[in-house]
């Protein structure tokens, strides 16, 4: 018995030297990679990345990584002159502005036309990313890029972009699914073009399938250990791929974003979005939004704002750009294919890898542009319909909080979703959690920006002038449309709604278009003392769109210390200098409540 108690202890021990002092083995492999990082030398490998050549392999962890940029092709890129190279706008001149530029594509193909298919782009990473090392082994993927009637040199310079940026031993294949295009450059010259790229695949549907069946098919047919999902009209950054796949690598239950930059349809210059990382979510009519990450958690390595910590991260991806492990994606038994052509399946595969044991990550090294287009320029099969898809993503993941959709949106109440079963029926199997613990964990502070329940509205109905007796209208509810005076039609016995006369001062501090329940997207804008008001899309963030209504009966703009001002002969409706004795600068909403306008100003006053 001795003899055995001695063996263990024995053994015991081995284990204890061989945990502090193997080689890239625990305490000892920890202790060695931390020095290594804050070492002269490890700033000297960073200064060598830095000054445009290879860092050599480093370990961490047990776990060998490398610097994966392609310096000999920055370079290259670096040197490249011409039109649109380093994502430079192209210089358009009148002919280039024509409608037909836009008409088949939605964006402007004589542009697109003139602009190198191998061309350059900014690289508008945070310095930090260059510095970073990713594992020397990591999965390959295959890339979905469906389409139906592409342009041709934005398809194809959506796989040059890949294939000139990505490693080629981390690309499987690129398979490109075809969704029963009619345009004859789609057929046979580009079944031709791509014989000459081994990596690339066409697959064609044989009807009209729409984008997620598309998505489907070609995932099914992928052979890569992750699939990624582009679109036909994307450039691929420099590096984009390695930190993809090394965030999966580490956790294959991650579904991982790209930062989508902008490639402007009009001159294809290309920029990051308007407050770069802000996190994916929603409004409870399910508009895609962003919001900011809160300024108590900002991190300071802007290369990591979301620090891997859920409470940081995207409630809901954008759509459709991602990569994820081929065989979770499977687990979470992919789209739901009872979602008709386009819309709501971004909110279906968000939920449910969240609620399904997986995560949703942005990773900001990692950067895509895509053309956002001026409209769509074809048309959705008949009978089709978005609302229906987003129901059908209500009824099975959002449970009680569907109500709130259906409090907005009372038409999707009685809508047929379909047969719903199998999806529940995978819920239950996958032990999802409830949409409860997804806006208590995930969307946590979704609500303060989207509450469920609107606040009531400080003043709203029909926006009378004191002076003038005319009312504020707004015709076209569009983005960009200046706003005037007119005749009351109120006292003509006419809905003023239908007139564009009615309009909210709500929780927001924003004045939007409409009654409090039933409110348009677009808001009070101006940009100094002397600018005409327009409306203009609702962001929120306060800003050029922030109002206060005073006990003088003056609507004024903080931003540029003004007011509003009207000329009613000209039906003008303009900020002006303050003047509180100026009947022309005097507003009476139909109906006011005086409890929120009173907490409104103790706000500004505070």
């Amino acid at each position: 018995m001795r003899r055995r108690e001695k063996r263990l202890l024995q053994l015991a021990g081995l284990l204890i030297v061989a945990l502090l002092f193997l080689p890239n083995v625990g305490l000892w492999s920890l202790y060695r990679d931390r020095v290594f990082e804050n070492s002269p030398a490890s700033l000297d490998v960073h200064n060598q990345g830095l000054n445009g050549g290879p860092r050599p392999p480093a370990s961490r962890g047990g776990q060998r990584r490398k610097d994966w940029h392609d310096y000999e092709a920055i370079k290259r890129d670096a040197a490249r002159p011409g039109n649109g190279e380093q994502g430079k706008p192209f210089p358009l001149t009148d002919a280039d502005r024509v409608d037909q530029a836009y008409r088949e594509n939605g964006f402007n193909i004589y542009v697109s036309n003139r602009i190198s298919l191998n061309r350059s782009l900014p690289d508008i990473r945070h310095p930090n990313c260059k510095l970073k090392l990713y594992a020397e082994k990591l999965p390959n993927t295959s890339i979905i890029i469906p389409f139906h009637n592409e342009g041709w040199s934005s398809l194809l310079r959506t796989v040059h972009s890949i294939l000139n940026r990505s490693p080629p031993e981390l690309i499987a294949e690129i398979i490109l699914v075809d969704d029963f295009s009619d345009r004859e450059h789609l057929k046979a010259s580009l079944e031709d073009y791509m014989v000459r790229m081994p990596k690339v695949r066409i697959l064609r549907t044989k009807k009209r399938e729409g984008l997620i069946r598309t998505r489907l098919l070609g995932a099914a047919a992928a052979k890569g250990e992750v699939i990624t999902f582009l679109d036909s009209h994307c450039e691929a950054n420099v590096n984009w791929l390695p930190p993809l796949d090394y965030r999966i690598a580490q956790n294959r239950k991650s579904i991982v974003c790209p930062m989508i930059d902008v490639i402007d349809h009009d001159n294809f210059g290309y920029e990051t979005q308007a407050g770069d990382a802000m996190r994916g979510a929603f409004d409870w009519e399910m508009y895609y939004k962003r919001i900011p990450i809160p300024t108590e958690l900002q991190k300071d390595d802007p290369s990591e704002p979301f620090d891997g910590l859920a409470k940081l991260q995207s409630p809901v991806m954008a759509g459709g750009l991602f990569a994820v492990d081929r065989k979770w994606f499977w687990e979470l038994g992919g789209y739901d294919t009872g979602l008709e052509i386009w819309g709501g399946e971004q909110y279906e595969i968000s939920f449910k890898v969240w609620m399904c044991g997986g995560r949703m990550e942005d990773i900001p090294c990692s950067r895509v542009g895509h053309i956002y287009r001026k409209y769509v320029p074809y048309k959705v099969p008949g009978g089709v319909s978005l609302a229906r898809n987003l129901k059908r993503v209500a009824e099975v993941w959002m449970d009680e909080y569907a109500e709130y959709i259906y409090q907005r949106r009372p038409e999707y109440r009685h809508l047929s979703a379909g047969d719903v079963t199998a999806q529940k029926e995978l819920r239950a199997r996958l032990n999802c959690k409830s949409f409860k613990w997804f806006m208590t964990d995930v969307a946590w502070d979704l609500p303060k920006h989207y509450p469920p329940v609107e606040p009531p509205a400080a003043a709203w109905g029909e926006l009378r002038n004191v002076g003038s007796g005319l009312c504020m209208e707004s015709k076209h509810f569009s983005s960009g449309s200046p706003l005037r005076v007119e005749t009351c039609v109120k006292g003509r016995g006419e809905a003023a709604w239908s007139h564009g006369q009615v309009f909210t001062f709500g929780w927001r501090e924003d004045i939007r278009v409409g009654d409090p329940l039933h409110t348009k997207k677009v808001c009070f804008d101006a940009i100094s003392h002397n600018s005409p008001v327009t409306l203009y899309d609702c962001h929120g963030m306060k800003g050029n769109q922030l109002w206060r209504y005073r006990k003088d009966k003056t609507l004024y703009h903080p931003i540029s210390n003004s007011c509003i001002d009207h000329n009613p002969t000209e039906k003008r409706v303009f900020m002006n200098s303050c003047d509180s004795s100026s009947p022309s600068q005097q507003w009476i909403f139909e109906r006011t409540n005086s409890t929120v306008l009173e907490q409104f100003n103790r706000n500004q006053d505070s």
